[in-house]
């Protein structure tokens, strides 16, 4: 092959592993492993739509489908004719045409089959690899850019890569993932026809990431394609890439290099976690499907809401956040919080926040005034003695310097054994950020239901009264009693 072109031509024409070990065999310095001939069998399968591929960093990834297979996609029997090659800043996407264009220039036996090529500049800033002799093109753009109506000629893009067009900061507010993923389907995918191969390259950040959502749209059927995730080491422990690392030893080395247990579970095992610890897993959480009626019900004994206070309109301010719940329960020893669905997570000023509070205070008790907690900090305490004013059940609340993780780690106990339900629809983004504590940027419904939950758990006065006869519980006011604990009443 290395001899004869026509040969050589011939072979690598039907197959991306042949051509990636002729052409690029200086990125070879370990025995190729089995997920990585699964990845040329991917590229080569044109049943497979859509790709998707997750693998831990150094695996070869990004140099099998960015580096290699745009060429052989050109050059083989797929005849692509227009390769768009998305990088998250038109920077990082321009370092994907200079790596291509490097190896044009330097791999002799690569340009000498498929060269002459040129550069040129696209007039809407992109930059572009034009390869003559098989009339293509290779375009490099970033996810800062629309390419909805990109043609080459008379060719809409027929192949486009996108490879970590995410990043940590990225991915942590959920507007940063809703922007990606609208410019994904609303951009990207259009940009194409009805042949056209689309192919995401990254890593693991965050649940909600595009990655994770074109991974449940290919699960639920919504999205046609494949979905493939290499973590190096498997559920057994076994090493994915044996040939570049032999032992545990070889293993334990690599992460010590790390010295970062959240970078080495995020980057090489790919979980998701928060880089002190995840506090709570989504499996932890435990839902209803039904709330128990409220009136004359006997084991019903309160409501009441949760506020965490941002009084600003700012596009960079935090939320303001109102989670609400009910407390039920046969005797002290079994009750249970059920949290309201549809809490309040947006940004409100003075005003709005006030009215709004009254509105779920008198809604939540079906026309009775039920409690509101406020955190009670610096100007906030203008809000609690606002609402006070105008006869809501408000009380200013202080966190007393505690830090939000802890008090998320106090109260954890309680969603994991099932002392805290969440309906099964509509809180979503509270759960949310309680599973990706820590990940999540914003974590202003965790601050109010932090803060509910500790004053529901220590709360001595009953919504209803009759609650105290029916129990024959006397109440000693000399001191605070725990909600949980009957020894503390």
């Amino acid at each position: 092959m290395l001899k004869d072109q026509r040969v050589r031509t011939a072979t690598v024409n039907e197959s991306h592993y042949w051509f990636f070990h002729l052409y690029f065999s200086h990125y070879v310095t370990s025995p190729t492993a089995f997920f990585q001939r699964e990845m040329f069998a991917f590229t080569e399968d044109e049943s497979v739509k859509n790709l998707v591929v997750v693998a831990f960093r150094g695996s070869g990834k990004s140099t099998i489908m960015t580096l290699s297979y745009p060429i052989w996609a050109i050059l083989g029997k797929q005849q692509k004719k227009f390769v768009v090659i998305l990088g998250q800043t038109q920077r990082q996407a321009r370092q994907h045409l200079v790596n291509l264009k490097q190896e044009l220039e330097r791999n002799k036996l690569l340009r000498t089959d498929l060269g002459p090529f040129k550069e040129q500049e696209d007039e809407w800033g992109s930059y572009s690899l034009v390869i003559p002799r098989y009339g293509a093109r290779i375009t490099a753009a970033s996810s800062e850019q629309s390419i909805r109506g990109l043609r080459h000629g008379p060719y809409r893009p027929d192949l486009i890569i996108a490879d970590d067009v995410e990043d940590l900061t990225s991915v942590k507010t959920r507007e940063g993932r809703d922007k990606i993923h609208q410019w994904f389907t609303g951009d990207v995918i259009p940009a194409g026809d009805k042949n056209t191969r689309i192919v995401v390259v990254g890593n693991l950040l965050h649940e909600d990431s595009l990655i994770m959502r074109l991974c449940a749209s290919i699960t639920e059927g919504k999205f046609d394609g494949a979905f493939k995730d290499y973590p190096l080491l498997d559920e057994s422990g076994r090493c994915l890439w044996p040939g570049k690392f032999p032992t545990k030893e070889a293993v334990e080395a690599i992460k010590r290099s790390i010295g970062n247990e959240s970078a080495w579970q995020r980057e090489y095992l790919l979980r998701i976690i928060a880089d002190e610890g995840q506090l709570i897993t989504r499996e932890q959480i435990h839902y209803y499907d039904r709330l128990p009626p409220l009136k004359d019900n006997e084991h019903f004994w309160f409501s009441a809401t949760g506020i965490d206070l941002a009084i600003s309109e700012s596009t960079t301010a935090d939320y303001t956040a109102m989670v609400s719940a009910h407390v039920f329960g046969k005797s002290r020893e079994d009750k249970v919080i059920y949290i309201a669905p549809n809490p309040i997570n947006r940004r409100l000023n003075f005003a709005q926040t006030v009215e709004t509070a009254k509105h779920i205070s008198h809604s939540l008790g079906n026309g009775t005034m039920t409690k509101l907690y406020v955190e009670d900090v610096a100007y906030q305490a203008a809000a609690v003695q606002e609402m006070e004013r105008q006869g809501l059940p408000a009380e200013g609340v202080k966190v007393h310097g505690t830090d939000k993780r802890a008090r998320l780690s106090v109260i954890s106990h309680l969603i994991q054994n099932g002392k805290i339900l969440f309906p099964r629809k509509g809180a979503e983004a509270l759960i949310e950020q309680i599973v990706h504590f820590g990940v999540e940027r914003h974590d202003d419904l965790v601050d109010a239901f932090t803060m509910l939950i500790l004053q529901m758990t220590a709360e001595r006065r009953m919504a209803q009264p009759e609650v105290f006869v029916l129990k024959s519980r006397p109440l000693r006011l000399g001191r605070r009693s725990s909600f949980w604990d009957d020894d503390n009443d």
